[in-house]
């Protein structure tokens, strides 16, 4: 690690210590301001201004911090979640909720994914804290990343903080991300009218039916793979996988009542809402001949597509400066809200997503210096 290892270290295992699991399960579900209110206190020790923002439905346990040194327009914005998945402790080798270090690597829930970019933000500022900044440095902290994005939707809807480039710390290896797909789960609810299965005219099966909806979703996906794609991605097409079936009650009922619940992965031009809307009239022409009712719902409200610039400056830039040509990834991100607000946007962080999201969570430690090393370069460039 770095010559202030010591600092540096205490701060990814305070940040590591206090939960922050966010879940659409109420009962694991944690507030994340303990979180929230030491980084505003840690970056306020350095000279930022702080400004926490409740997040609507959730002002008294959900939070954002906007923290800023130096003032006026343009500046770069450095940004991360400050929320975890849920964990299985009992799969932990170690105390997820303290930093470990063994072989090269530290481990801890979230110290990549991704609580641990913010102490390494701080490191990285140190070197300029007597410094005239001519453009603000910017450090986002968002909630609800892992579930429904809120954090990131309600600065979108704010349309704060604004600067002329943004950084998602996510873990990329270190590799500027251009392009990643987009996400949207939803369920399809049948119903239709039990009866003795003896005499199927006495009931209206929601199984059967369902059958069609199926069919005709694997139809819709091959419709999307000729309508979408892109060399960018490994999978250079929309996927729509059917996730979950659940219907009826027992073999000799007909059955009254059907639930599908799928995903889509969108590619770079599709819009969620008109995804959605496609595949409400297919259902109604579908069921309206079979008098089934149908109800469609949204599990999350959805994540688009992100594509940075065509002519960013801030990816050729971190392109010199990492060594790595653009990548396109699978998994979603805020960046399509910043890039929302106007800011040029990229993602690109220590650590390896391969790693989040599962037991014994690690970042190498040999990814640390090199990240501070490209954030004061990019500090520099954009702020002084």
């Amino acid at each position: 690690m770095s010559v202030n290892s010591k600092s540096l270290f205490e701060q990814l295992n305070k940040v590591v210590s206090l939960p922050s699991i966010s879940s659409a399960n109420p009962s694991i579900d944690t507030s994340n301001k303990a979180v929230i209110d030491h980084l505003a206190e840690q970056f306020e020790s350095l000279g930022f201004k702080s400004e926490l923002i409740p997040i609507p439905g959730s002002e008294t346990t959900k939070f954002n911090l906007i923290a800023t040194l130096g003032s006026g327009p343009g500046g770069l914005v450095l940004a991360g979640h400050t929320d975890t998945v849920p964990l299985d402790e009992e799969l932990w080798s170690v105390d997820p909720f303290k930093v470990t270090q063994r072989d090269g690597k530290l481990f801890g829930l979230g110290v990549t994914d991704m609580k641990g970019f913010f102490p390494i933000i701080m490191e990285a500022v140190k070197p300029f804290l007597d410094k005239t900044f001519k453009e603000p440095l910017i450090v986002l902290a968002t909630a609800d990343e892992e579930t429904s994005m809120q954090g990131a939707r309600t600065i979108a809807q704010m349309g704060r903080p604004k600067a002329r480039a943004a950084i998602i710390g996510e873990p990329t290896g270190l590799q500027p991300v251009k392009a990643h797909k987009g996400i949207m789960m939803d369920s399809v609810r049948l119903l239709g009218q039990s009866g003795h299965s003896s005499d199927p005219s006495l009931g209206n099966n929601a199984l059967d039916a369902m059958h069609a909806v199926i069919s005709d979703l694997m139809t819709y996906r091959e419709e999307l793979k000729c309508r979408y794609n892109s060399d960018l991605f490994s999978i250079p097409h929309p996927t729509l996988n059917l996730g979950v079936i659940h219907g009826g009650d027992n073999p000799n009922r007909i059955c009254g009542h059907c639930e599908l619940e799928f995903d889509i992965r969108l590619m770079p031009g599709m819009h969620i809402e008109t995804v959605r809307a496609e595949i409400r009239n297919r259902i109604a022409t579908l069921m309206d001949p079979l008098g089934i009712q149908f109800e469609m719902a949204a599990l999350f409200t959805g994540v688009p597509a992100f594509f940075a610039d065509e002519n960013s400056a801030l990816l050729r830039t971190a392109e010199k400066l990492t060594g790595h040509s653009g990548i396109s990834v699978a998994f979603g991100t805020e960046g399509p809200f910043l890039q929302e607000l106007g800011m040029d946007t990229i993602i690109m962080g220590p650590g390896n997503i391969d790693q989040a999201h599962q037991p014994d969570e690690y970042m190498s430690i040999d990814m640390i210096e090199p990240c501070i090393d490209v954030l004061q370069k990019m500090i520099s460039h954009h702020c002084l």
